[in-house]
């Protein structure tokens, strides 16, 4: 089946022995089958010309004909040649005409894996900026296509900081995030119904900050922080995020209590970042020695623990494994399968979005061996990530385009905890990212859409007191 944007041909006169320079960089990534179409542009001076496309896979065939070095694929014949090089690859053939004549590149590959990746994907969006927080969402994007849905924009709450959102097990009818400052308080929906929760008690240093959700749904492990941040004026980390104190807790939701465990809330140390194994048994957390903050910011190093959770009253065992230590840990996700738990390394501190330094590491948690994730990892930061239900996506933040703004990446990992070239979010206008001023936060991957109402979320935080937690 051949299929044309263009019923004309070209001809080229030069044939090279490169692939065309294009962004985004999609040569050689392994994508899902149900990803939505890698549009891109030629760059440099190709990007001024005209250029034909070829895609193949199967007896599937598109062309297509454009100016500006733009080439887009509708959805359409899209999904036809995705379905047809499922397990298999598209090759891709560009070609450009200038006024010397046309060029044809050395055609490329594009690997598309049987592997589905959760349909749906949850972030935040911000400015860069950390002084600018006044205009900000929380947003749900179908990856299959293009269609972007705010869940909740802080426009619709007088403009307070909405943060930390999270979904028990992909699960869109489950999900909770944080309001700040104007109109404060969790904000948890389960089965149909929305709470707003005041979670500062008179036993723990804060609010509710970091969250996980327990596979039953029954409790949330959180830390409690007293944080700071700070602006470098040399350093090329620019931003340094702190805390003066961390305990990790496990939030009740039923009976609206936080549960404490001195295992947990250790004065000599700080802990953060909870984490809960996909059977509910193990809670992971990082730990580090209490040091005095911000004089020895640079010293602080996170380790990654373990401790085994009781589901039947909420509580965790009595001994405490030390897992990795070495580099400093943040953000530890365990995959649906329980097989490899990934964490983001850097060289210390905990809130690792702003070193460059940070990068993607695995740990076998059948044998304990680490090892980073080098064809995912860039010279710039690699931070957030989430698993897709099936194991074998991750999708991560990433500042590798220009080092200020976080994009989002998927690679595919294969069952040795092998990871693919990363691609990025595809999006409809391949210069979308060049003129898109702000960053992707904290992306989760989600089975569906959520579906409640963002204005019954706005009404219940402007309206509602809260409900107090107890501890």
């Amino acid at each position: 089946m051949v299929l044309a944007a263009c019923a004309r041909t070209v001809g080229p006169v030069t044939v090279l022995d490169e692939t065309p320079p294009i962004y985004p960089d999609y040569v050689g990534v392994t994508i899902p089958v149900n990803i939505a179409p890698l549009n891109f542009k030629l760059i440099g001076d190709e990007s001024r010309h005209k250029v034909a496309a070829t895609f193949t896979a199967g007896g599937i065939t598109y062309s297509t004909l454009s100016d500006k070095g733009l080439v887009r694929i509708p959805l359409k014949a899209w999904k036809q040649l995705t379905a047809s090089a499922s397990g298999g690859s598209i090759e891709v053939k560009v070609s450009v005409g200038g006024g010397e004549g046309w060029k044809s590149y050395k055609p490329f590959e594009i690997l598309v894996s049987e592997d589905l990746v959760d349909p749906y994907l949850a972030y935040r969006l911000i400015e860069p900026a950390q002084e600018i927080w006044n205009h900000m969402g929380i947003y749900q994007r179908c990856v299959e296509n293009f269609e972007e849905v705010a869940i909740i924009e802080n426009k619709m709450t007088d403009g307070n900081c909405m943060n930390c959102h999270s979904f028990m097990a992909r699960d869109p009818g489950k999900m909770l995030f944080h309001m700040r400052a104007v109109n404060p308080g969790t904000m948890l929906i389960k089965d149909g119904e929305l709470e707003k929760l005041n979670t500062k008690t008179d036993k723990t240093i804060s609010a509710l900050v970091y969250p996980y959700w327990h596979p039953s749904g029954k409790y949330i492990a959180f830390s409690v922080n007293d944080t700071k941040q700070a602006f470098h004026t040399t350093d090329t980390n620019r931003v340094e995020v702190f805390d003066f104190k961390s305990d990790v807790v496990v939030y009740d939701v039923d009976n609206h209590k936080v549960l404490i465990s001195p295992k947990l809330t250790l004065g000599s140390s700080f802990e953060t970042f909870p984490t809960f194994s996909p059977d509910g048994r193990t809670l992971f957390f990082c730990t580090a020695d209490s040091l005095e903050m911000p004089i020895r910011f640079s010293d602080l190093k996170y380790a990654l623990c373990s401790v085994s959770f009781n589901e039947s009253d909420g509580s965790v065992g009595d001994k405490v494994d030390t897992l990795y230590k070495g580099k400093s840990v943040s953000f530890p996700r365990v995959s649906p399968d329980g097989r490899f738990l990934m964490m983001t390394l850097s060289e210390y501190g905990n809130f690792s979005i702003w070193h460059h330094d940070a990068d993607l590491y695995m740990i076998d948690l059948r044998d304990g061996s680490v090892k980073p994730l080098e064809k995912a990892n860039s010279s710039r930061t690699e931070s957030y990530h989430s698993w897709s239900g099936n194991s074998r996506w991750v999708v991560f933040s990433s500042r590798r385009d220009d080092g200020l703004y976080t994009r989002l990446y998927f690679t595919h990992i294969d069952e040795e905890g092998n990871p693919s070239k990363p691609f990025v979010l595809p999006q409809k206008d391949p210069d979308f990212y060049r003129e898109f001023m702000k960053s992707y936060n904290i992306p989760e991957t989600i089975s569906g859409p959520v579906s409640y109402p963002a204005r019954d979320i706005a009404l219940k935080a402007k309206n509602d007191k809260g409900i107090d937690v107890s501890s």
